[in-house]
């Protein structure tokens, strides 16, 4: 484009310097239809601009990330002059348009239309436009361009997938740590530990406390708990939406995958997590798991939202010393988290922790051990075999 400016600029100049030399009918002719030409071109353009029209839709609005739905778009021409170097360009960062055919140019006699039907698939859950972006416009001796945005962009509700796992392969070893605790402790409760703040009062071994003076708990060893708690981090760790809604949608895709796990073997878990206060969901089994999943796909991250005040919360509560393992689902372990995730293990608690992040696995997967599992999951990660 910038060539074909140059090339009429010089045209225009060698025009100029012919009638200011020779003069005549032909040269002021020359020299008026190379002044007047880009004027024409621009006007035209801007008569497109003003006068097409481009209409798309979707099957629905509300959809589940990495699921196509029917969408089209279709550019009309009601005028009579023909519309050419028509462009489309979609939203390609959170969308995919499936088998769109990039860098074509359409052409529109008077009358005409040009259908493009196809699937669009969102990658991310969220609330963002989808479709066609904008429309770069053309004159027919490209020396202008003009980009107009569309106007009536479609904005999608896009909500998490549900990811099925025939197994969770952080606990597969769960029933032989049990037997090997078992074998260990014939005992049930003989072994206690100092009272750590937010232990249960039920916990507490009297008779123990009485001996040393100082409160003394059980650590429940010989006989297992049988609870499932979740904890999601709620916590929006970037103001940039390329950053957020990538790892936004895994954690929550994460948090689904296990609470589906659980509901599917009809196992009651206790879900945790933070929404300006402490949200607490309990599901029975997977007859309650709709209703659960709804609300989940609710869920606001905020910069104010603080996982170690929800576990420190639900701690006090006292109903956390009930379970028998809880999951802690994150994009950054806090040596906070890490030190009240020590107390749970302390109190006979198995702790797994799955971290949503792109940094070095090691740097994570060394600070845990055979009660705290810790699992690191990139974010573009499939969570299959990975849970």
């Amino acid at each position: 484009m910038k060539l074909r400016r140059w090339i009429l600029l010089g045209v225009w100049v060698l025009s100029l310097v012919s009638i200011s030399f020779y003069g005549g009918a032909v040269s002021y002719g020359f020299f008026f239809g190379v002044t007047l030409l880009p004027v024409i071109s621009l006007v035209y353009l801007l008569c497109v601009y003003w006068r097409f029209k481009i209409y798309q839709e979707t099957d629905r609005r509300n959809m589940v990330c990495d699921q196509p739905m029917s969408y089209f778009f279709m550019l009309e021409n009601e005028d009579y002059f023909a519309y050419t170097g028509i462009s489309v360009r979609m939203h390609s960062s959170f969308s995919h348009v499936e088998e769109f055919p990039d860098n074509v140019e359409y052409e529109l006699l008077p009358g005409d239309k040009s259908t493009y039907e196809t699937r669009l698939v969102c990658k991310y859950r969220g609330q963002y436009d989808i479709g066609v972006k904008e429309v770069i416009l053309t004159d027919f001796f490209r020396l202008f361009r003009l980009r107009h945005v569309i106007s009536g962009q479609i904005k999608a509700m896009v909500m998490p997938k549900i990811v099925p796992l025939q197994e969770l392969a952080s606990i597969v070893d769960l029933p032989a740590l049990a037997r090997q605790d078992a074998l260990g402790n014939t005992e049930t409760d003989i072994l206690v530990r100092d009272y750590i703040e937010g232990d249960s009062l039920k916990q507490i071994h009297w008779k123990a406390t009485a001996r040393e003076r100082k409160l003394k708990v059980r650590t429940m060893i010989g006989k297992e708990n049988q609870g499932v708690s979740i904890f999601c981090d709620t916590k929006r760790c970037s103001e940039s939406r390329g950053e957020y809604l990538p790892l936004e949608n895994k954690i929550l895709e994460a948090f689904l995958a296990v609470a589906y796990f659980f509901a599917g073997k009809e196992t009651a878990f206790s879900a945790y997590y933070g929404q300006k206060g402490i949200v607490k969901g309990h599901v029975e089994g997977i007859h309650e798991f709709d209703d659960f999943y709804h609300k989940v796909s609710e869920i606001q991250f905020g910069a104010e939202e603080n996982l170690q005040h929800v576990l420190e919360h639900v701690m006090v509560w006292g109903e956390l010393w009930s379970s028998g393992i809880v999951f802690c689902i994150l994009h950054e372990l806090t040596p906070a988290v890490m030190d009240i995730t020590d107390r749970l293990i302390a109190g006979g608690i198995i702790v797994v922790i799955y971290v949503i992040t792109d940094q070095e696995p090691m740097d994570y997967v060394r600070q845990g051990s055979l009660r705290k599992r810790i699992v690191v999951i990139p974010v573009e990660a499939g969570l299959e075999g990975r849970l």
